[in-house]
């Protein structure tokens, strides 16, 4: 593999890592703009299914062909160097802002505000074409369901229980699917964003062992499901997921006691400031895949007319 390759695939990676760990920055859409976002989201299914088929025919004593077969699938040569880039990556930018969030809680939950709704523009775009009665409907139920599923009592920051922390991951994973949507929001409603970016920092094994397993199960029982609904129920599933996001933002609410939501402070004009400093960043970002979006389509148009 060449060197000058590997050492773009890693800092491809490196910045895909890097926004993962900022809640509405959606990681499937930078893998998106740097051009690996099938090729990871493929060989992400692949690992995931080879994985879950050795362990499924070594215990029946079918062998492990079935399993080879899907590893083989996986684009190694893309997939392990920007995987180091984005481990790299997430360690570094967990040990930045994880004493920024703990010493600045409104703000931090002010920035990300702004970034989740200028988000939200991609699952509405994704839908495609006007919005109907049906897919109001739908996202209603969905912002409901995320306002209703945020209220509740987050778990403990400092001990989590570990199936809690399987469980939290097999979701956020599957942020990856749709660009727009951000793992690390799903794991800030949930209240596990902060003991996670802990885990990291503190090189927490066990936490991070569980994280990972449940990541794995994540991929193997829910991304196909989810790449088949965007298929054949694509209106919907992007109706709920706006609503969903939408609706989640009771999480964000920049000022809130111990989960309760609070009336706005003295500090309201700087706190929205920075919630359109929030909207700005994703928008640049999304100007920024449109516009390769549109070159990659010219480039097809030409190589076709030619």
């Amino acid at each position: 593999m060449p060197v000058a390759r590997m050492l773009l695939d890693a800092g491809r990676g490196a910045l895909i890592g890097t926004v993962e760990i900022i809640p509405g920055v959606s990681g499937g859409t930078v893998a998106l703009i740097v051009g690996v976002y099938e090729t990871l989201i493929d060989s992400a299914g692949h690992l995931a299914r080879g994985v879950a088929r050795a362990a499924s025919d070594g215990v029946r004593g079918r062998g492990l062909t079935r399993a080879r077969e899907e590893f083989a699938a996986v684009r190694w040569s893309v997939v392990l160097p920007v995987g180091f880039g984005m481990i790299a990556a997430v360690l570094a930018a967990s040990a930045i802002l994880a004493p920024i969030i703990e010493a600045e809680p409104v703000a931090s939950r002010a920035l990300f505000a702004g970034l989740i709704l200028a988000s939200l523009v991609v699952p509405i775009r994704m839908v495609g074409g006007r919005w109907r009665m049906r897919e109001y409907a739908i996202a209603a139920v969905g912002a409901v369901a995320g306002f209703l599923l945020t209220s509740l009592p987050q778990v403990d920051p400092l001990e989590p229980p570990l199936p809690v922390v399987a469980l939290a991951a097999a979701f956020a994973v599957c942020a990856l699917v749709v660009p727009g949507v951000s793992g690390s929001f799903i794991l800030l409603a949930v209240g596990m964003y902060a003991p996670t970016l802990a885990a990291v920092n503190e090189r927490d094994l066990v936490y991070l062992g569980v994280f990972i397993l449940g990541a794995m199960i994540g991929l193997g029982l829910f991304v196909s499901v989810l790449q088949w609904l965007l298929v054949h129920r694509r209106r919907v599933m992007l109706a709920m997921m706006t609503g969903l996001m939408l609706g989640s933002l009771r999480a964000l609410w920049p000022w809130q006691e111990g989960g309760t939501v609070q009336p706005p402070g003295p500090d309201a004009l700087p706190v929205l400031l920075l919630v359109l400093l929030g909207a700005a960043a994703v928008g640049g970002v999304l100007l920024i895949e449109s516009a390769v979006l549109r070159r990659a389509a010219r480039r097809l148009e030409s190589g076709a007319a030619g």
